[in-house]
């Protein structure tokens, strides 16, 4: 085995254990943002959409990933469908989907903790998620996609013991009372609140394909991803609908709209805040954040040794270390997510917090990371049509196609709303651009295996 080759060690379950963990965090914090832009029916039809977008999205994405099991996920689909330009764009698009996420998670986390310690505060705790996990992620695949698996069955567990202790209190009335952006009636600030509130409704589902990043530690890729996909998006979209149902029906939906703890606080509403049932969700719903947080960490940092690997980043980001891991990588990445944490209170960015500024920004680099995989997914069927594919995507094309085209609409609707952060996200994509060129032509680019 070289330096710069990843060992297959992960069966379906880590797999599904990886798909569902990278995402579950959305479930416990980050899309309540979208009530507040949206009102419950409002973010409702949003989500749907999303849901729909995503299921289309992992159904044909799940092609991509078995015919070119490769570290680096949507680059080297890219790479291979549109050469470096391509292959730069999905990179980049990638790398700050996966970089971003984790701040906003680590501060949930943060929040969390603060919720049971008020003294702690929540940047301490977020930065000392990061030293903790980035040093479970270099200790080995094989020990953190196991730990990822048992926090991903406990945070699934626990929003189902969510959902069954909150049912009592739920009110249908509840719910719908200014639902549509604040008003009892469909109109066109709902309209408007449905399209701005899309980041938030992604959140619920965003990274599922960073499990594509485990490609190369896959245990026969092309039967066990299919397998661990289509179970994961059905996983995701079950408990998505269910908590958001539920947590906005136990009271005032709006005093939850706009915190990074929503579920504890939807649940003190039921049981009162000394309840048994509150700790337990405020520690267990902690493995829901861990699970994604420790899952990302995975995937940005084989990311970042992808491209490195590929001579598109400085080639010691690819180095391994004697754990078979790449640990320059996972370190490169929480450099950036720990500066970040460190600006909370320093940056405004649109009168977003932190928490809502990152979401906004990592889903603005998985969107177009998403429209490029569709884009490379139709490109390689008429340009490699003899290339093995032992999962083709169904009802090809009108489900990638749907994809694709939902993909698209949300890309105009959120820099239609996110001007600044747009902004912001394009000047790191030619910043990225530039670093690449400076990169490229001190070295060579790696061919994608075929």
């Amino acid at each position: 085995m070289t330096a710069t080759q990843l060992k297959p060690t992960l069966g379906t379950l880590h797999l599904w254990g990886l798909a569902v963990g990278l995402v579950i965090s959305g479930e416990y914090f980050g899309w309540s943002y979208g009530w507040g832009t949206a009102g419950t029916l409002g973010f409702l039809v949003t989500t749907l959409m999303v849901a729909v977008m995503y299921t289309c999205f992992i159904f044909s994405f799940t092609e991509l990933t078995t015919a070119i099991p490769n570290a680096g996920g949507p680059f080297a689909y890219s790479l291979r469908a549109f050469g470096v330009t391509g292959g730069m764009i999905a990179g980049l698009a990638t790398l700050i989907e996966f970089v971003f996420a984790p701040p906003a998670i680590a501060m949930a986390i943060g929040a969390y903790l603060n919720v049971q310690y008020p003294s702690l505060d929540p940047r301490v705790a977020a930065i000392g998620a990061y030293i903790v996990f980035m040093t479970l992620n270099i200790l080995g695949v094989s020990i953190a996609a196991t730990f990822e698996l048992v926090v991903t069955v406990l945070a699934v567990a626990e929003l189902l013991v969510f959902m069954g202790v909150v049912a009592p209190g739920f009110s249908f009335s509840n719910f719908v009372l200014g639902g549509w952006a604040g008003s009892d009636t469909f109109s066109l600030p709902a309209i408007s609140g449905i399209f701005a509130a899309i980041p938030f409704a992604i959140w619920f589902f965003l990274a599922i394909e960073g499990a594509a990043m485990a490609a190369e530690e896959a245990k026969d890729p092309k039967r066990t991803i299919p397998r661990a996909y289509v179970a994961g998006i059905l996983t995701l979209v079950v408990l998505a609908i269910g908590v958001m149902i539920f947590a906005g029906g136990v009271g005032d939906w709006r005093a939850l709209s706009n915190i990074n703890d929503p579920l504890p606080q939807a649940m003190k509403a039921v049981v009162g805040n000394n309840s048994n049932w509150m700790h337990m969700l405020v520690w267990i719903g902690l493995f829901g954040l861990v699970a994604s947080f420790h899952g990302i960490i995975l995937g940005y940092s084989r990311q970042f040794f992808a491209l490195a690997r590929a001579g598109f980043l400085p080639p010691s980001l690819a180095k391994l270390s004697r754990f078979q891991t790449p640990h320059r990588a996972i370190l490169a990445g929480g450099v950036v997510g720990i500066l970040a944490i460190l600006s909370d209170g320093l940056v405004n960015l649109q009168g977003m917090t932190l928490t809502a500024a990152m979401i906004t920004m990592s889903v603005f680099g998985a969107i177009v990371m998403y429209i490029v995989s569709m884009l490379s997914l139709f490109k390689l069927r008429r340009s490699e049509p003899d290339l093995e594919r032992s999962f083709r995507a169904p009802g090809y094309p009108i489900v990638p196609g749907i994809a694709l085209v939902l993909a698209v609409v949300c890309l105009i609707a959120m820099v239609w709303f996110n001007l600044v952060i747009c902004g912001i996200f394009l000047c790191l994509m030619a910043l990225g651009a530039l670093f690449v060129k400076v990169v490229r032509s001190r070295g060579t680019v790696v061919a994608v295996a075929r």
